[in-house]
């Protein structure tokens, strides 16, 4: 008898993580990406949306000839929730505010993710980050480590 062990299969982790810092809107990032790193990439159809109510813009491009997938995904969402301050009174009233949740809540000022699968080699993922540093808009950017995420399932977007 054989017995598969689906951890060794879970635990690989086959891509590389660009955490990158900017104040700049999603597409407009993705269109600079798309000219500095010669990407594809093109929003989703529909955003990545969670449970609780958290949503995050996801953009997409599959390149055919080195069978790798491009994603951008914003790190952040913020969600409108109510809260009722006095519900015993004759008039009550209603106070909204804002949460902001994280995609990866390790990297909490981290504003969006380059995820690209089937992790490229140490120098390509090097030219990479490099050509993103170039990009005028952005802050900063650099490698996140995702053996080091304590939950890595957020990151699966097909």
């Amino acid at each position: 008898m054989r017995k598969l062990i689906l951890d060794d299969i879970i635990e690989d982790i086959d891509y590389a993580l660009i955490g990158i810092h900017c104040s700049i809107e999603d597409y407009r990032l993705a269109y600079l990406l798309n000219q500095f790193l010669n990407l594809k990439l093109k929003r989703k159809a529909t955003d990545i949306k969670y449970d609780d109510n958290s949503c995050y813009s996801i953009f997409e491009w599959q390149d055919e000839k080195q069978l790798t997938i491009w994603n951008l995904v914003s790190n952040t969402s913020k969600i409108e929730l109510e809260h009722v301050i006095d519900a015993n009174s004759l008039f009550s009233n209603q106070e909204t505010f804002t949460k902001t949740q994280h995609l990866i809540p390790e990297y909490k000022k981290v504003n969006f993710i380059l995820k690209i699968s089937d992790n490229p080699n140490a120098s390509i993922e090097k030219s990479i980050l490099n050509k993103i540093l170039s990009i005028p808009q952005v802050i900063t950017a650099y490698t996140i480590d995702a053996n080091q995420l304590k939950i890595t399932d957020q990151l699966i977007f097909n």
